[in-house]
């Protein structure tokens, strides 16, 4: 993956999307191959050294029983109160932190349960933005918000991604379709791989996931117009 290129990464349920994601930040390392970053074979690096490298944010975020600002600075422990603040307004997290009783110094609670789903997915997206990391690996990033939200998000997200290596992990399609590369996974395996238009040309895995989620599978049976004619 050349730097700066945003990569998108689908396929069904069990594909093998987030393995890739553990395998890129040596949760679990490869049986065979290699994964190189920057040329360099990551088994080699110290995992510290590489996930250093690496702003992520994954499906359901971590949350500590700290503030919400403490949540927010974890990502970068040195960043001053000013950098954290302006990760929170970019990640659309300040909106909902200035209606809490104590703003950012409200405790979010055991694993964060005070938050919504989509209010801890903010935080991630906050943390992701303070780290500034030269690559940005998004595991369902914004699968917890509504659409609302999700369109906010979605513009910080691409401010986010100017300029980096992005790796997306996305169930709906629309989230990825102006990737500059998508990348469909099936049991492990790379079966398709192009731009959105192409894979859609293909009329293969992507063009069918594409007409499912386009709301093709929601079209309701022609009903059968009663023969007069016919017995009772």
């Amino acid at each position: 993956v050349p730097s700066g290129t945003k990569i998108g990464l689908v396929g069904r349920s069990g594909g093998g999307k987030t393995t890739l994601t553990r395998l890129l930040l040596r949760m679990t390392d490869v049986d065979g191959g290699r994964i190189l970053v920057g040329g360099q074979d990551i088994s080699r690096l110290r995992q510290a050294d590489l996930r250093s490298l690496i702003a992520y944010v994954p499906q359901d975020p971590a949350m500590f029983h700290r503030t919400l600002r403490d949540n927010i600075a974890f990502a970068r422990p040195g960043a001053t109160p000013a950098e954290v603040r302006r990760a929170a307004e970019i990640a659309h997290v300040a909106e909902f932190a200035d209606t809490l009783p104590d703003g950012f110094d409200t405790l979010v609670g055991e694993r964060g349960v005070k938050l919504s789903g989509g209010q801890r997915q903010r935080v991630a997206l906050a943390r992701a933005i303070l780290r500034d990391a030269p690559i940005l690996l998004l595991d369902e990033a914004t699968s917890a918000l509504d659409s609302e939200s999700e369109t906010l998000v979605q513009e910080a997200l691409w401010q986010l991604m100017e300029g980096r290596t992005a790796l997306v992990v996305a169930h709906r399609l629309s989230t990825v379709a102006t990737m500059d590369r998508l990348v469909v996974l099936d049991r492990g395996r790379i079966v398709e791989q192009g731009t959105h238009h192409q894979l859609l040309a293909a009329d293969g895995t992507y063009a069918k996931l594409w007409q499912h989620q386009s709301g093709g599978f929601l079209d309701a049976p022609t009903p059968k117009t009663p023969d007069p004619t016919a017995a009772p």
